[in-house]
C-alpha cells in the first residue's frame, strides 16, 4: 500500500551530497539521519504501516472463519452434487422393474436436490456478489473453471424431473415451467460450451501432463440440454413449440458431442503417452462416460420424439417420406455405436481406479453422473428394443450407482461438517488488498 505524506523541509546544513558519501547521509530519504524530525517521521510511517498490516490480517482472518469461509471457498465444483442426485432421482423413477415404493423414494431424493440446487445457487450468488475479484481468480485457474457446466447439467436433471412428476400432478403450469427452465438452461449450457474451452487456450498455461477428462465438463453440458430437450418437447401441448426445441435440441447435441469427441482423442494421447492421471483426479477417468451416455440417450429421444412431431407438423415430407421415422432409426444406431465406446472407456476407468487408493475429494462425484447417463442410455435401449438384457443391464447398474451415491453423499456431508471440502485452490494466488474502510481505521489515507 502506498501511503502519501508532505517532505519535510530540511535546512541548508543537514543537506547531504547527491552521491550520499556523507558520514551521516541517508539516499534512501535525500536528507540527514541527524535530523530528529525526520527520524520520527519515518518511525510514524513505519509504525502506520504495521498497524494497516495488523487491520488487514485480522479482516483477512475474520473472512476465513464461520460463514464468510464458507462462501469464499464455495467452488463451482458443488454443483457435480446436484448433477449425482439428481441422475440418481432420475434412475429410480425410470426403473425397468419399479414399484411405487421406489417411485416415492425418488421423489424424495428429487425434493432433495431441488433443495441442494437452490442453497448451492444462492451460496454461489453470494460469493461472487460479496467477493467479485473471485471470478476472475476462478476463470483463470485451470481446473476450478471447467466446473461451470456443472451449474446446468445439475438444473437439467431438475427439469427432467418436473416432467416425470410433476408434470402429471399440476398438468399445464409444470410444462410451461419446464419449457422456461430448458431456455435457461440451454443458454447458460452454450455459454459454458463456447467460453470455457476458449478460455483453455487464453487463459490457461496448458500442457498435456496437465489435461484431465474434466475438460469435458463444460462441453457435455449441451448435450445433457439436448437430451432433456427430447424429454420437454414430449409433453409439450403446441405441435410448433414442441418442434422448435426438438431442432434447438439436435443443434445443441451437435454442438457438444463432436467437440467431446475431439476432446477424447487428446484425452486418450494424454493416457498413452504421458501416465494415467493422478491419485488425486483419478475418479475423473469416468468422465468419458459422460458425453457418449447422455450423448446416446439424447439422439435416441430425440429420435423417438422427432417420429411423432414430425409428421404433425409436416416436417420434411415434401415427398411423403416420414423423416421422423428415419430419424429414429439413425438415433437408435448411433446411440447403440456410442453404447459400445462408452464400454471401452468403462473398461478403462475401472481398471485405472484399481490399480491406487485415492483420497475423497469432491471429484468422487465424478463416479456417480457419468455412469448415471451410461445407465440412463442402457435403460431407454430397454424400452426401445424387445430384449430383457439391457432392462436387467440397466436394473443393475442404477443400483450400484446409487449405491455410489450413498457412499459419496455420506463422504460428502462428513467433509462438509468439518470444513475440509471448503478449499478453493483459485484463492491462492488472489491478490486482495485491504478496503478503504480498514484504512481509515488506522488513519491512513490510500492512494
Amino acid at each position: 500500500m502506498a501511503l502519501e505524506f508532505a517532505p519535510q523541509p530540511t535546512p541548508a546544513s543537514a543537506s547531504v551530497s547527491g552521491d550520499g558519501s556523507g558520514p551521516d547521509s541517508d539516499t534512501t530519504y535525500g536528507v540527514s539521519s541527524s535530523n530528529p524530525s525526520t527520524s520520527n517521521m519515518k518511525e510514524k510511517v513505519a509504525e502506520e504501516q504495521i498497524k494497516v498490516e495488523c487491520v488487514y490480517q485480522a479482516k483477512k482472518s475474520k473472512r476465513e472463519q464461520g460463514w464468510r469461509k464458507i462462501v469464499r471457498n464455495f467452488t463451482p465444483s458443488w454443483f457435480s452434487v446436484n448433477m449425482g442426485t439428481g441422475i440418481v432421482s432420475i434412475l429410480l423413477h425410470n426403473l425397468p422393474y419399479n414399484g411405487d415404493w421406489l417411485y416415492w423414494i425418488s421423489v424424495i431424493v428429487f425434493a432433495l436436490n431441488v433443495a441442494l440446487f437452490v442453497t448451492f445457487f444462492t451460496i454461489s450468488f453470494l460469493r461472487y456478489t460479496l467477493y467479485p475479484q473471485i471470478w476472475g481468480a476462478m476463470m483463470r485457474h485451470p481446473a476450478q473453471s471447467l466446473f461451470l457446466g456443472t451449474f446446468p447439467m445439475g438444473l437439467a436433471t431438475i427439469i427432467n424431473m418436473i416432467v416425470f412428476v410433476c408434470v402429471p400432478a399440476w398438468g399445464y403450469r409444470a410444462v410451461q415451467l419446464a419449457w422456461t427452465l430448458w431456455w435457461f438452461d440451454m443458454a447458460v449450457s452454450i455459454a459454458c460450451c463456447l467460453y470455457v474451452p476458449f478460455a483453455v487456450m487464453t487463459l490457461h498455461d496448458t500442457a498435456l501432463n496437465k489435461m484431465t477428462a474434466a475438460w469435458l465438463l463444460p462441453i457435455v453440458a449441451p448435450i445433457v440440454a439436448a437430451a432433456t430437450g427430447g424429454i420437454v418437447a414430449e409433453v409439450l401441448p403446441n405441435p410448433q413449440h414442441a418442434l422448435w426445441t426438438v431442432i434447438a435440441s439436435y443443434v445443441l447435441w451437435g454442438t457438444g458431442v463432436p467437440l467431446a469427441m475431439v476432446v477424447l482423442v487428446i484425452y486418450f494421447q494424454r493416457l498413452t503417452i504421458v501416465s494415467l492421471p493422478p491419485v488425486e483426479v483419478a475418479v475423473s477417468v469416468f468422465l468419458p462416460l459422460g458425453p457418449l451416455g447422455q450423448g446416446g440417450y439424447g439422439i435416441m429421444q430425440l429420435g423417438k420424439v422427432a417420429m411423432d412431431v414430425f409428421p404433425t407438423t409436416m416436417t420434411l415430407s415434401e415427398h411423403m417420406t416420414n423423416s421422423g421415422e428415419i430419424l429414429y432409426v439413425i438415433g437408435w444406431l448411433m446411440a447403440t455405436i456410442m453404447w459400445g465406446f462408452a464400454l471401452v472407456w468403462m473398461f478403462f476407468a475401472v481398471a485405472s481406479i484399481t490399480r491406487a487408493k485415492f483420497p475423497f475429494n469432491m471429484g468422487w462425484w465424478g463416479f456417480t453422473f457419468p455412469l448415471g447417463v451410461f445407465t440412463a442410455s442402457t435403460v431407454q435401449m430397454g424400452k426401445e428394443l424387445p430384449s430383457r438384457f439391457f432392462d436387467v443391464f440397466g436394473t443393475i447398474t442404477s443400483l450400484a450407482v446409487t449405491l455410489f451415491w450413498l457412499v459419496v453423499a455420506v463422504k460428502t456431508v462428513h467433509g462438509a461438517a468439518t470444513g475440509k471440502l471448503f478449499v478453493a485452490p483459485c484463492l491462492a494466488n488472489l491478490n486482495e488488498k485491504p478496503r478503504r474502510g480498514e484504512d481509515i481505521e488506522v488513519g491512513v489515507v490510500a492512494r
